[in-house]
């Protein structure tokens, strides 16, 4: 479902939008996709730091987990 709104965007910003079109897109298909675009990438983004902090968490233990199985390597 859609619903309408209704924005204030500057000239320059609608020169972007206007130069971001596909062809046969209106100017409110082109925002609501570069805004979908951009929201993903927002979500992606925090979705690895997430990761990224859960990694830096348990670091040492993975580490020395690590260096253990390294162990048990014969030397070649």
């Amino acid at each position: 479902m859609k619903s309408k709104t209704s924005i204030t965007l500057s000239e320059d910003v609608l020169r972007n939008v206007k130069r971001a079109a596909r062809k046969g897109e209106s100017r409110s298909e082109t925002i609501e996709r570069l805004l979908r675009e951009r929201l993903s990438e927002e979500a992606a983004r925090r979705a690895y730091e997430r990761e990224l902090a859960l990694i830096n968490l348990h670091a040492d233990e993975l580490n020395a987990e690590a260096r253990d199985v390294l162990t048990y390597q014969e030397e070649i």
